[in-house]
C-alpha cells in the first residue's frame, strides 16, 4: 500500500484540530473534538476502502496471434472481472511490457459487482523481437485520495515481432552450373520429384509416401527416399560484425492517429535510420522472393552467436528464418571474409550466394573472389553507410564489381526498399 500526498494534509488538519482542542477554552473546544472524529473516520474508511480495493479483481490479457511483422497492427484484448459481491469506483489498468508503443494502458470506473469490463488494445508494431506481454498492474484507492494499492499479474505470453519484408516481383537470379537432370545424390527430407529408393518404414513416417508396391512384395510397410533437387540452392549471408554498421538518432515519427480502429492491416513505416536494421529487412524480402519461387534457401550469419539454416524449401524455412532474423544485432566478431571461409564448403556448387553487407572496401573484393572460386554465384546488396552517418570515405568497390558482371544493390537511408531491391541503381 502506497501512501499519497493527500495523506499527508489530511494528517495537518489532523494535528490542527488536536492543537485547537488543546489552545481553545470552553465553550467552543467540542467542535474541535468533533472535527478530530470526523477525520479519524475518514482515515479508517479511506484504509479499509484501500484494502478491499482490489480484492476479487482480476485481469487477463489474449491476443490471437502473436507472431506479426514489422508494419501490422498488434491487437490485444484486456478484460477485468469483479467476482466480488461490491463494485468498484475506478480501477487504473497499466501495461509494463516493454513493446514499443504500446496502447494496453487504460482507467475504468464503475465497475459493478460480478462484471466483466474489456477494452481492446491496437499497437502499430515498429520494432522487430521478442517482446512478454506484460506484466499488468491493476492500481486503485480510496476516494479520498489517501492511500493507493496494486496488484501486479505476471507475464504469461510473448509477442514474437519478424522483420519489416517488402514483396519483390523481380531479383537477380544467376543461372546455376549444374546440368538438368543431374542427380546430386543428397538426401532429402522434402518430397521432390527425384526418388531414390526405398526404405522400411518408421514411425513418425508420412503415409504418403509409403510404396505399396514394395510393401506387398515384401509384406511389411516401405517408404520411398527422395533425392534433393539438383537445381541450384540461394544462400544469404549477412554481415553482422561489431563496427561496421552505422545507424542515425530516430527522429522521425509515423502518424500513428488514426491507425488503431481500421481493421488490422499491413502498412507503410519508414525502417529506423539503421543500417543493420535495413540489412535485415532486405534479407527477410529476398529469402520470401526466392521461396515463393520454389528455390532452397539457406541462411548464415555470425551476429551474437553464429547462426546458419541449411538449405530448404517451403513455408517452414520462411518461419525459421524469420525467427532467426528477429533476434539478430550487429555484435559479432567474425569478418564477412571468415563466414564464407566457415560456409563455402557447404555450399553446393553453381549456388546463388547473396551477401548483405556494409563493407565497403577491398574485403569485399577479396570475398567474391572466394565465391567465384568455389564455383559460387554472388549477388551483393552494399549498405551505404555514409548514409547513414558514416564518416564520408572513396569507394569504388561497387562500380568495380558491376564492371565484372556481378549484380549490385545499392541501399540508402530513407530508400524505397522494394525499388532499391528490384532495380540496379547506382
Amino acid at each position: 500500500m502506497k501512501i499519497r500526498p493527500p495523506f499527508f494534509v489530511f494528517l495537518a488538519l489532523l494535528a490542527g484540530s488536536f492543537a485547537g482542542a488543546y489552545l481553545t477554552q470552553q465553550p467552543t473546544v467540542f467542535v474541535y473534538y468533533r472535527i478530530i472524529y470526523l477525520l479519524l473516520a475518514l482515515l479508517t474508511i479511506a484504509f479499509l476502502w484501500a484494502v478491499l480495493a482490489l480484492r476479487g479483481l482480476t485481469a487477463t490479457r489474449n491476443a490471437r496471434v502473436l507472431r506479426l511483422p514489422v508494419g501490422q497492427i498488434f491487437e490485444e484484448r484486456f478484460e477485468v472481472r469483479n467476482e466480488s459481491w461490491y463494485g468498484r469506483l475506478w480501477i487504473e489498468v497499466k501495461d509494463l511490457s516493454p513493446l514499443p508503443e504500446k496502447q494496453g494502458s487504460r482507467v475504468i470506473s464503475g465497475i459493478g459487482p460480478h462484471q466483466l469490463r474489456s477494452y481492446f488494445s491496437r499497437t502499430l508494431l515498429i520494432q522487430r523481437g521478442a517482446f512478454r506481454l506484460g506484466p499488468t498492474v491493476l492500481i486503485s484507492g480510496d476516494p479520498f485520495g489517501f492511500f493507493a494499492v496494486n496488484k501486479v499479474i505476471p507475464s504469461e505470453k510473448t509477442l514474437l515481432v519478424f522483420p519489416y519484408m517488402v514483396n519483390l516481383q523481380k531479383f537477380p537470379e544467376p543461372g546455376g552450373e549444374l546440368p538438368g537432370g543431374r542427380a546430386l545424390r543428397r538426401k532429402s527430407l522434402e518430397v521432390t520429384p527425384y526418388a531414390a529408393g526405398v526404405r522400411e518404414y518408421a514411425p513418425g513416417d508420412p503415409l504418403n509416401r509409403i510404396h505399396w508396391k514394395t510393401t506387398a512384395r515384401k509384406d511389411r510397410l516401405m517408404v520411398k527416399e527422395f533425392e534433393q533437387d539438383p537445381q541450384a540452392d540461394v544462400w544469404l549471408l549477412l554481415d553482422a560484425q561489431a563496427g561496421t554498421h552505422s545507424a542515425l538518432a530516430d527522429i522521425r515519427r509515423v502518424d500513428r492517429a488514426n491507425h488503431y480502429w481500421i481493421i488490422p492491416q499491413k502498412l507503410v513505416i519508414p525502417l529506423p535510420p539503421n543500417s543493420f536494421e535495413y540489412g535485415v529487412s532486405c534479407a527477410a524480402s529476398v529469402a520470401d522472393y526466392y521461396l515463393k519461387r520454389g528455390r532452397s534457401v539457406g541462411f548464415a550469419c555470425a551476429a551474437q552467436t553464429l547462426s546458419v539454416l541449411p538449405a530448404e524449401k517451403g513455408v517452414r524455412q520462411m518461419g525459421k528464418l524469420l525467427e532467426t532474423l528477429a533476434f539478430l544485432q550487429p555484435e559479432g566478431n567474425l569478418s564477412l571474409v571468415g563466414l564464407i571461409e566457415g560456409q563455402a564448403n557447404q555450399i553446393p556448387k553453381g549456388s546463388t550466394v547473396v551477401l548483405i553487407t556494409a563493407l565497403c572496401s577491398e574485403l569485399l573484393e577479396l570475398a567474391i573472389e572466394m565465391l567465384l572460386r568455389k564455383d559460387l554465384r554472388p549477388v551483393v546488396i552494399g549498405l551505404d553507410v555514409v548514409s547513414f552517418g558514416a564518416p564520408p570515405k572513396d569507394c569504388g568497390v561497387f562500380e568495380r564489381l558491376r564492371a565484372y558482371g556481378i549484380p549490385v544493390r545499392i541501399i540508402r537511408n530513407g530508400d524505397d526498399l522494394q525499388n532499391s531491391l528490384e532495380n540496379d541503381q547506382i
